[in-house]
């Protein structure tokens, strides 16, 4: 057995195929219901007031490491990545069950009062036109208050604590499927993949524009990729489409992380993703989540016989945490010869949803411990 590691230790060292004291436990947070639930279940904070009961990170939870995800969306407040829009946001309709809303760059959506279910977009703020693409890229050339004055001080605070650390390091494609809808972007792939490309060379350009002044006073564990962009069936787009828009310039925002002293580049795929994962080992990315076991029953050791000793974050199939104790120990061991081989922490497979009671996911940590640490 290894000697006692800190939590960065143990993480880098798992996807070093290093030997470790024991293998980390984490989660992909949870819904705002499943949080109110475990409340009325008994759950207190371990320390109070750390909890956003609304956003989808955590809870903490005993017997859990520290949520790599705490900080990632909002870049630890050292820079604001986000677009920053011009028009005033308001509520254009609203009732007892529903309210329509407008954003800052343009977007109206429904959104529910009782719930977290995702909201329903009625109007997409980006049209596939070259003309709105010059109007909308305005709100990423805006940089008034995109920096914290403090900085260097800032991110010493930060990096204090002893805990895994991810930083939002792009989105090439679910920045611009969130502006247009998968419909627009999927036509535009074919109409006009000259305007598709230079707004993805846009974004990377912002990316790598923004983030380059905090890099150097930061020491980040991994950079996280938001792409979403596989669905049940496969990707959203194909392997070649992937090659001739995507690939130099991840290459580019890839070798700019890494330059900066990041060591591993993990892409948040969904969905069967089976078919880009040659792709992404192309362009650079080291690590692949939440590797969604889904209909399609993705598993680590699969994939390794097809594509070689990859690094994986994911693969437990969230249903079995609400369902029998046996099924649970059983699904859990069947991962257990791919976690000794090193490369790969097993954690659920996306937010854990409300069905799952609060004893029902501390049973969980503990089977989890007995399997994998036992």
């Amino acid at each position: 057995m290894a000697q006692k590691l800190s939590h960065r230790e143990r993480f880098h060292n798992v996807f070093n195929f290093m030997q470790v004291d024991r293998i980390p436990c984490y989660f992909f947070g949870s819904w705002a219901e499943t949080k109110a639930r475990w409340v009325n279940e008994g759950f207190k904070e371990i320390v109070p007031g750390t909890t956003n009961w609304r956003a989808d990170a955590g809870p903490q939870l005993e017997g859990m490491d520290p949520d790599w995800e705490l900080g990632l969306w909002s870049a630890y407040g050292l820079v604001n990545l986000a677009p920053i829009g011009n028009i005033e946001p308001c509520a254009l309709e609203e009732n007892e069950e529903r309210r329509i809303l407008r954003s800052t760059i343009g977007e109206e959506y429904v959104e529910r009062k009782d719930g977290t279910s995702i909201s329903h977009t009625i109007k997409y703020p980006l049209k596939p036109t070259r003309d709105s693409w010059q109007n909308f890229k305005t709100f990423l050339d805006d940089d008034t208050n995109r920096f914290p004055d403090n900085i260097k001080e800032k991110a010493e605070e930060v990096f204090k604590e002893d805990r895994v650390f991810a930083f939002m390091g792009g989105s090439l494609y679910s920045w611009l499927r969130n502006w247009m809808g998968v419909e627009e972007i999927s036509y535009l792939m074919y109409d006009d993949p000259d305007l598709l490309e230079e707004m993805v060379s846009y974004i990377t350009d912002h990316f790598i524009r923004l983030t380059k002044p905090i890099l150097k006073y930061t020491d980040f564990d991994f950079v996280y990729f938001f792409e979403d962009c596989c669905g049940a069936n496969g990707p959203l787009f194909s392997p070649e489409i992937y090659k001739d828009i995507f690939d130099k310039h991840y290459k580019r925002i890839l070798k700019h992380y890494k330059d900066h002293g990041i060591p591993l580049a993990l892409v948040d795929s969904d969905g069967f993703s089976e078919p880009l994962i040659p792709c992404w080992l192309e362009s650079g990315f080291d690590l692949f989540f939440p590797i969604e076991v889904g209909k399609w029953g993705a598993n680590p050791t699969d994939l390794r016989g097809k594509f070689g000793e990859i690094k994986m974050f994911g693969a437990i199939d969230k249903t079995y945490i609400y369902g029998p104790e046996k099924d649970l120990r059983q699904h859990l061991e069947s991962l257990r010869p791919s976690v000794m081989e090193g490369g790969f922490i097993p954690i659920p497979d996306h937010r854990i949803p409300p069905e799952v009671s609060y004893e029902q996911m501390t049973r969980y940590i503990k089977v989890f411990h007995e399997v994998f640490n036992g």
